[in-house]
């Protein structure tokens, strides 16, 4: 039989949220690296797990049988046996594995097959090639020993500031091969946003490069690299990588890549605990400094190992592209999915030039098996017109991911209408601060309009009210309510905790806040609202900014929008919905009706804005999510200089208009 893609009911309606859009064959199912699991844990625990809700309900419940199996089931190595799997399950403090000791680049080169391609890169420019695993895993260990050469030692950082090319996920392996902790900037931020970042770790080594290409235009980044420079006395080395060419004083990547190598059977990864520090990522750092979030070896390489094989089911030989920075997490995703054999895809340049469809190209010729992007990107795409099946041969495509906001029904469904009727679509949502998803996509289950499928394995995720009892059904708080591997180990310079625990624990004591709004439906499906911090709470009724966001930016006439809620004096509040129109639209008394009673007929009067307001662009963060909370806070009173960190953004010169708007509107409550 083979895998349907079929609307339910969909006739000339308009798809909704929950609509079915396909369900995997049998056969599918049958050949899953989820299905093998589950038969291996059924053998271990002795039980019967006989769907997807009972290996969750299982994988939450017996924590350490679960991750016990996930070490068993991919042969994790270990120098050093660990004493147990949970010792603690408090949170923040439960400790995993500990005796373990082992290293994550040595389970990355695990895979190395000569005469097969380690990773797939291209850029603006610059078709796709193929990096052979004899050379990548060759120059990750000559870097490794140059890196220690240079006095590198265990706990040391690590830095970068590199565009996603394949020489960072080359020097981001092997510093965490000889124990040192990485973190790396995009050389889009400047130097005072990257060294508000770096500048919290005292590097040891910076890999810095000369330039990048974006649109069509290449950006000298040396004035840059200099500034970064004498802005980290820490520094011992700088490795310039010449990206564009424009030369540097001083040693250069080529200089490394000369220096005295170690044959595999030689090289040793440093074996350490499984809760050493292997990255630092940073939060979006929209209000006040980033706050570096440590992850470890240990906790990134089960739970990676994990999210690849069993939610995306990857294995070896799939290539697998997601388009990202090298300051999102989903790079370092990329950098671990050699882990389960895969063959992670690179791209550097702009989503959309010279043409708007290039990723879809890039997806073709590097014969791509999964595909993700941010939903952004692929309203970019509906906008446009562009239907990939139209213009592309996507015979390897087989799962798509759409992650970084909330998915709505009509992207969904546009994936079976206009890329491939046979297609698992694997809607994920997580972050930074676990560095994985909470809840994503499930090979085994069918795919819903605007739904993400499942809560992910081991992560103990729910709905909670106010007075933190669970809900479903109904949009509560994201919390997780048992440990996960991944929960960051500290926050860097954090020296007592307190910014950790007020980050995560201080709305419900020993409950992980995640941040967003959830809804669970009864079935197990899940949508994630928005993020809370940006609620909109009208007469007590709280409402998902997506909600709103779903139905606006629905309308051929509005690219993106923003919408904030304002609590006012006595009660009151103003709410005001901004919006970024299509070339030629106009902000007219029709469409302003016709968003209204959209809003209004589709899911509340309460979802119905004050005010709506035209404006230039939407400000975001450089990860691609608007930033309700700083808006706010701006219309709210705050000094301008102090809601955001422009570095942080993807526009700074976005937030102009609704400084100008914060300045004007004394009174919200006349307007």
């Amino acid at each position: 039989m083979p895998d349907t893609a079929v609307p339910e009911g969909a006739g000339q309606r308009p798809v909704q949220e929950g609509d079915l859009l396909w369900t995997p064959s049998p056969e599918r199912v049958e050949r899953t690296r989820l299905t093998a699991f589950t038969r291996f844990a059924e053998e271990r625990a002795g039980r019967t797990l006989a769907d997807y809700t009972a290996l969750w309900q299982w994988s939450t419940t017996e924590l350490e049988e679960f991750w016990q199996a996930v070490w068993d089931f991919f042969d994790v190595r270990s120098s050093a046996p660990h004493t147990a799997v949970l010792e603690h399950r408090s949170m923040p403090g439960a400790r995993w594995f500990p005796g373990a000791r082992l290293n994550l680049a040595e389970h990355v080169l695990r895979s190395e097959r000569p005469g097969t391609a380690a990773l797939v890169h291209a850029a603006e420019g610059t078709p796709v090639h193929e990096l052979p695993w004899e050379e990548f895993a060759g120059r990750v260990r000559t870097v490794a020993t140059h890196l220690r050469s240079v006095g590198v030692r265990p706990g040391d950082r690590v830095a970068a500031y590199l565009p996603n090319v394949p020489e960072t996920m080359i020097a981001a392996l092997a510093a965490a091969g000889v124990g040192a902790v990485w973190a790396g900037v995009s050389p889009d931020f400047g130097a005072r946003g990257a060294l508000d970042r770096l500048g919290q770790l005292a590097p040891t080594v910076l890999f810095a490069t000369d330039g990048y290409r974006y649109g069509g235009r290449d950006f000298d980044r040396r004035g840059e690299v200099a500034d970064l420079v004498a802005g980290l006395p820490s520094l011992r080395e700088v490795v310039h990588v010449p990206v564009l060419g424009l030369g540097a004083a001083g040693t250069t990547w080529a200089d490394v890549l000369d220096g005295p190598s170690v044959p595999a059977e030689e090289f040793v990864c440093e074996q350490v605990p499984f809760d050493h520090p292997l990255w630092v990522l940073f939060s979006s750092g929209t209000t006040g400094l980033p706050k570096p979030i440590v992850h470890g070896h240990g906790g990134i390489l089960l739970e990676h190992l994990k999210l690849h094989a069993l939610h995306h089911d990857l294995r070896p030989g799939d290539r697998a592209f997601f388009f990202t920075t090298t300051g999102w997490m989903m790079w370092n995703s990329l950098v671990t999915m050699p882990l389960v054999g895969a063959v992670p895809v690179l791209y550097d340049g702009n989503p959309a030039h010279p043409e708007v469809d290039v990723l879809w190209r890039i997806a073709q010729d590097s014969r791509a098996r999964l595909f993700g992007a941010s939903p952004t990107f692929v309203e970019l795409m509906q906008k446009a017109g562009v239907v990939p099946r139209e213009r592309f041969d996507l015979s390897a495509l087989d799962v798509v991911m759409p992650a970084g906001s909330p998915v709505s029904p009509r992207i969904t469904a546009w994936f079976y209408t206009d890329v491939k009727d046979e297609l698992s679509v694997a809607t994920g949502s997580g972050g930074t601060d676990v560095c994985t998803g909470l809840v994503g996509g499930v090979p085994t289950s069918p795919v819903r309009a605007g739904e993400i499928q499942a809560r992910s394995l081991g992560v103990a995720a729910e709905a909670w009210d106010d007075a933190g009892r669970p809900v479903v059904g109904q949009v509560g708080e994201l919390v997780v309510t048992a440990p996960m591997p991944s929960m960051p180990l500290f926050f860097w310079g954090d020296e007592d905790g307190a910014r950790y625990r007020a980050s995560y624990f201080d709305t419900f004591p020993g409950v992980w806040r995640h941040g967003d709004f959830l809804e669970v439906n009864e079935r197990g499906g899940c949508f994630v609202r928005g993020r809370s911090d940006a609620v909109l709470n009208r007469q007590g009724v709280r409402i998902g900014t997506a909600e709103v966001y779903r139905v606006v930016e629905d309308d051929p006439a509005v690219l993106s929008s923003l919408v904030v809620n304002l609590d006012l004096p006595g009660g009151a509040f103003f709410m005001p919905l901004f919006v970024r129109l299509a070339p030629g639209a106009e902000l007219d008394a029709d469409l302003e009706a016709r968003m209204r009673r959209r809003l209004r007929e589709e899911y509340s009067p309460r979802h119905v804005p004050d005010r709506i307001i035209a404006v230039d662009a939407i400000p975001l963060t450089r990860s691609g999510k608007k930033m309700e909370v700083p808006v706010r806070r701006l219309l709210l009173g705050a000094d301008p200089a102090t809601v955001a960190d422009p570095s942080a953004m993807a526009d700074p010169d976005a937030l102009t208009e609704f400084v100008e708007y914060a300045r004007t509107q004394r009174d919200y409550s006349l307007a």
